[in-house]
């Protein structure tokens, strides 16, 4: 009996890989995706210098993390009541409790509206960076969302006409193709690792550590140490030596390959800027800090260990302890 509900768990996933495999395989959807990405950014720059605010909000900068899963979670929750609402109102029938029942549903609609148009603003946000497989999968996942609000906006439509039977019938529709554009979206975040934190592994090293003479360090380059196991890029920005993790938060890109812009070491692949001292992102899209280790020079090499724990926006540089220490 075991084994049997085993052998058709194993054949439930493989029946979802395939699924996820070939919707990764439409290279077709791959001209529109750029095109729309062309649009996107036409848009953003259309706010000018308040570009990186507007764009920064959207990534979540503000809340260390992106906001497009909290709200794709209240949109699903409270489309979910209304799912629960509306089958309440069918069971009561005629009675006036079903009235009461019929009309929460449509407020509870409503917020799950909001909810979907917020969560697409930021989605796409976040989604825009995105490439290949995940490009393609993502934009399948933006459409069948977009679709299903469509269906909650004629819901919602119906039911100030009084047309409540049409109405559930498409909030009940709407909501079984959320189901499955939130599994799509489920597999970005836990299989591809889209809007997680992607640093790596953090220095927790509490013994200063040498890595390179402090003279090969030049003004504006980046140099990628390897301490305890854990690699280090440094740099020398406002004539101090800073030391932060090897990859970005955003997709891991290699950060060594970045450069120094007036105080902020910028992301090669997607432009992110944290500020040197402290980690802070100060434009996105990451919206994590960038992992940020105490540094100093000593003897004329460059010494460094860990910071005890990840940057805190609104923390004390470690930097700021940097300083020549006689021998």
């Amino acid at each position: 009996m075991a084994d049997r509900k085993r052998r058709r768990i194993s054949a439930l996933n493989r029946r979802r890989a395939e699924v996820i495999e070939a919707l990764g395989r439409q290279e077709w959807l791959d001209r529109p995706s750029y095109r729309f990405e062309n649009v996107l950014s036409f848009a953003f720059n259309s706010f000018g210098s308040a570009r990186n605010r507007v764009t920064n909000f959207l990534n979540g900068v503000w809340l260390g993390h992106p906001v497009h899963p909290p709200l794709a979670s209240l949109a699903s929750g409270v489309l979910g009541a209304t799912l629960v609402l509306d089958g309440i109102q069918v069971a009561l029938g005629e009675r006036p409790e079903a009235h009461h029942a019929g009309r929460l549903a449509g407020h509870t609609l409503g917020v799950g509206i909001l909810a979907n148009l917020g969560s697409a603003a930021t989605g796409v946000t976040d989604w825009q960076h995105t490439h290949e497989q995940d490009r393609r999968i993502g934009l399948i996942h933006g459409m069948l969302n977009l679709g299903a609000t469509g269906l909650y906006i004629w819901s919602w439509i119906q039911r100030r006409r009084h047309r409540h039977g049409r109405a559930q019938l498409a909030t009940f529709v709407g909501y079984g193709i959320s189901m499955f554009s939130g599994y799509l979206g489920g597999h970005l975040v836990f299989a591809s690792g889209i809007g997680t934190d992607q640093s790596g592994r953090r220095l927790d090293t509490r013994e200063w550590t040498p890595v390179i003479e402090d003279a090969a360090l030049a003004d504006g380059k980046l140099h990628r140490v390897v301490v305890d196991g854990v690699g280090v890029v440094l740099a020398r920005a406002d004539r101090k030596v800073a030391a932060v993790g090897e990859f970005c938060p955003h997709l891991a890109a290699p950060m060594v390959d970045g450069w120094v812009d007036r105080g902020n070491i910028v992301c090669p692949w997607h432009g992110s800027q944290f500020d040197a001292c402290t980690g802070e992102v100060v434009r996105g899209p990451a919206s994590a800090p960038l992992p940020c280790y105490q540094a100093r020079t000593r003897n004329g090499m460059v010494e460094v260990r860990g910071a005890g724990r990840p940057a805190i926006a609104g923390d004390i540089s470690p930097v700021e302890i940097v300083e020549e220490v006689a021998g």
